[in-house]
């Protein structure tokens, strides 16, 4: 049995990191290491977590490294106590000894990485993740994860560090209510988290909790005038509601991809093949295999080279880009792609406009300068009109979106409004099914 003079002059040794005098009383008595109990069950190296006493760790493991295996009355390990209180250097001794104690749960059913990340202590959170990535998957009782614990303990370094290294599934994680960590940001009236969790692009659009609510939909639920940041929250959560162009990207491109190659192909076609064919055989005038018509049509036929050179140039460079990896981040170089494919359509249209003239009749007394101009019109005109489709697609499901969050339409802009009322009119209609859409 220790006396209480011994233990209080041990308990005081290992809290203020005199490496001496624990020495010496192990060499007095060696079963000091192993029989001494302090508070809550716990032994030296708890204490010495607790304080961080990092030399006083590295003594105690020489002396009986099992130590690092006990748990106190709390179920608490050294390591625990470690994370809590952000001793790097002990952790990573620790560790390095009882790599499994990551995994124990305390008495509130927490590992080491939740409460690191309870506490914010980032540097533990990343050395605990070297040690296993499926730490993160743990969940706690009412089925939170560690995100659910950073965003309600208000650590937002901690979560930036857990988003960066983890897949979407678990961002989008629902606890026991069915929230996710978006929903318990909102009702925090977290701004600086919010913000980060839209623009991380790791949040699925329009999430909703068990009684079926999204985060829209708790914030216009909540009192205005309790909350300064509403607006910019507000702000925020509607930009989940615009459609993504990042999810709309493998379709365009894919869609793309098929126009401007079939382009390419028909203007290759064109080249090697032109209307009106290839003479056949040599004579004073032409040798066989050059095209007819740059001696019937000399003037038609400059025009379909240059349309031809064109359309498969642009069409070329459209699929180079798209080969390349073009992802919605890199606007430059996706304005480039689209622009491509119109200039390609454009010059095909043209060439297809000089081709018809050739095999039809009296084509001499025809302005191939006039077809030109109308094709170009025409391809101009459509694509604006593609344009503004686009546009007006977009507004139709923002506005639903705006519909499904409850939203104050009448703050909105003039012009808006009466598109809404007549997106309103379609649906009554029937022109318009939104559950289709």
């Amino acid at each position: 049995m220790v006396s209480e003079v011994v233990e209080k002059k041990l308990y005081d040794a290992a809290s203020k990191g005199d490496v001496a005098i624990l020495v010496r009383l192990v060499e007095e008595d060696p079963y000091l290491v192993h029989g001494v109990s302090f508070p809550f069950s716990r032994n030296l190296l708890h204490v010495a977590a607790m304080h961080g006493q990092a030399s006083i760790v590295e003594e105690v493991l020489k002396f009986n490294p099992r130590l690092a295996r006990i748990s106190d009355s709390q179920k608490s390990s050294p390591l625990h106590i470690a994370a809590e209180e952000g001793h790097v250097e002990i952790c990573q001794r620790l560790l390095s000894v009882a790599p499994e104690a990551c995994w124990w749960r305390d008495c509130h059913d927490m590992n080491p990485l939740h409460i690191a990340a309870m506490k914010g202590h980032v540097e533990i959170v990343k050395r605990l993740l070297q040690e296993s990535h499926l730490l993160v998957m743990e969940r706690l009782h009412r089925k939170e994860t560690v995100l659910h614990l950073c965003v309600k303990h208000g650590q937002l370094r901690t979560l930036k560090v857990l988003v960066d290294r983890l897949g979407e599934d678990l961002v989008d994680a629902f606890d026991e209510d069915g929230e996710t960590i978006l929903h318990l940001a909102v009702r925090a009236n977290q701004l600086e988290t919010v913000r980060y969790l839209v623009e991380s692009k790791k949040i699925k659009r329009r999430a909703r909790n068990s009684t079926g609510k999204t985060p829209l939909q708790i914030l216009n639920e909540s009192p205005r005038y309790t909350s300064s940041s509403y607006s910019e929250i507000r702000r925020s959560l509607l930009k989940l509601l615009q459609p993504s162009l990042e999810s709309a990207m493998p379709e365009m491109t894919n869609t793309t991809m098929v126009v401007v190659v079939l382009i390419t192909t028909m203007a290759f076609q064109n080249a090697v093949n032109p209307p009106g064919g290839m003479w056949q055989e040599d004579t004073s005038s032409h040798k066989a295999g050059e095209a007819v018509i740059a001696y019937t049509h000399p003037h038609i036929y400059k025009h379909l080279v240059r349309a031809n050179i064109v359309a498969f140039v642009s069409s070329i460079l459209t699929i180079f880009l798209i080969a390349s990896g073009l992802t919605s981040r890199n606007i430059f170089l996706l304005n480039i792609a689209l622009f491509g494919m119109w200039v390609s359509l454009i010059a095909i249209a043209v060439s297809y406009g000089a081709s018809t003239m050739v095999i039809t009749p009296n084509t001499k007394t025809k302005s191939v300068d006039l077809i030109v101009v109308i094709i170009s019109l025409i391809s101009l005109i459509s694509f604006l009109v593609a344009l503004l489709f686009v546009h007006i697609a977009m507004m139709y499901f923002s506005w639903r979106g705006k519909i499904r969050g409850r939203e104050d339409l009448t703050t909105d802009p003039l012009p808006k409004r009466i598109l809404y009322r007549i997106f309103q009119r379609l649906e009554t209609w029937g022109c318009l099914r939104p559950n289709h859409l």
